[in-house]
C-alpha cells in the first residue's frame, strides 16, 4: 500500500483528500505546515507528497527546494496561483506536477496513480541486466542506479536519473521533446510539457557543478535536446 503526505494548511482540504486517496486504497498522513512537511517527509519516507503552495512557515516552494537535496519522492504541488511563470517556478524548485485550484478530484487522483506508477517502473528497471553508459570520467551504472563523475557522486531524483541515461544512450542524436515526455514521464502524463525544460536546465547545472562535465545538452529549438561529448573540443578545454 502506497503511503501519501497531504501538506495544506487548509483543514477542510486535508480531510477531503484525506477521504477521497483513502477510498482509493491509500495510506495517508497529513500536516498542516511546511516544516512539518519536512519533518515528516524524513522520518516517514511516504511514497508521493501532495503540497500547498502557499502555507504558513515555510511555503511549498522552499519545501520542495529542501526535500530535493536528499529525496527523489514524486510531488503534485497544489496552488491558486494559474499563471504560466507561477507554474515554471512551481516545476524548477522541484515539483513533478503542478495543479491549480480548483480542481476536479477524479483529475488528482490519476495524477497519483500516474506517479506511483512511474518510481514503480523505475524500481523494476534497476532489476534489469547491467548496463553501463561512459563518457570521459562520467558513469552511469543502471545496475546499481548511480552516476558519477571521476571520483564525485551525482544523486539524482528519479526522473532526472531517467533522463541523463535517455540523453546519454542517444550521445549526439536529437531527441523530441514529445519522445523524451514518453519515455521519461509516460504515456499517461498529465502536466505541463514545460516540465523537460526544467529538468534539462536543472540536469545540466548539477553536472556542471560537479564539473567540468564531458558532455553538455544542447537545445535543438524547435525540436528537442541532444547530449553531445565535449572530450577533445575547445568547449572542454576551456
Amino acid at each position: 500500500m502506497a503511503r501519501i503526505l497531504i501538506a495544506d494548511d487548509d483543514p477542510n482540504m486535508r480531510l477531503l483528500l484525506q477521504k477521497q486517496l483513502e477510498h482509493e486504497g491509500y495510506e495517508i498522513l497529513t500536516v498542516a505546515g511546511g516544516s512539518a512537511a519536512i519533518e515528516t517527509c524524513r522520518r516517514e519516507i511516504p511514497d508521493l507528497l501532495i503540497l500547498d503552495l502557499m502555507m504558513p512557515d515555510v511555503d511549498g516552494l522552499e519545501v520542495c527546494r529542501q526535500l530535493r537535496r536528499d529525496h527523489a519522492l514524486p510531488i503534485i504541488m497544489l496552488t491558486a496561483k494559474a499563471s504560466d511563470t507561477d507554474k515554471v517556478v512551481g516545476l524548477a524548485a522541484g515539483a513533478d506536477e503542478y495543479m491549480t485550484k480548483p480542481f476536479r478530484r477524479v483529475e488528482l487522483a490519476a495524477r497519483v496513480k500516474a506517479n506511483l506508477r512511474r518510481v514503480e517502473r523505475v524500481r523494476q528497471s534497476m532489476t534489469e541486466a547491467r548496463h553501463i553508459l561512459e563518457v570521459g570520467d562520467l558513469r552511469i551504472d543502471d545496475d546499481e542506479h548511480t552516476v558519477t563523475l571521476g571520483d564525485k557522486s551525482l544523486d539524482l531524483p528519479f526522473n532526472e536519473y531517467k533522463l541523463l541515461v535517455l540523453l546519454m544512450a542517444n550521445l549526439g542524436k536529437t531527441i523530441t521533446r514529445d519522445t523524451i515526455l514518453f519515455r521519461v514521464w509516460g504515456d499517461d502524463f498529465f502536466g505541463d510539457d514545460r516540465v523537460v525544460d526544467v529538468h534539462i536546465c536543472r540536469l545540466q547545472d548539477k553536472l556542471d557543478r560537479l564539473g567540468p562535465s564531458p558532455v553538455a545538452i544542447r537545445t535543438e529549438r524547435g525540436v528537442g535536446y541532444c547530449c553531445v561529448s565535449l572530450i577533445g573540443t575547445e568547449t572542454e578545454a576551456s
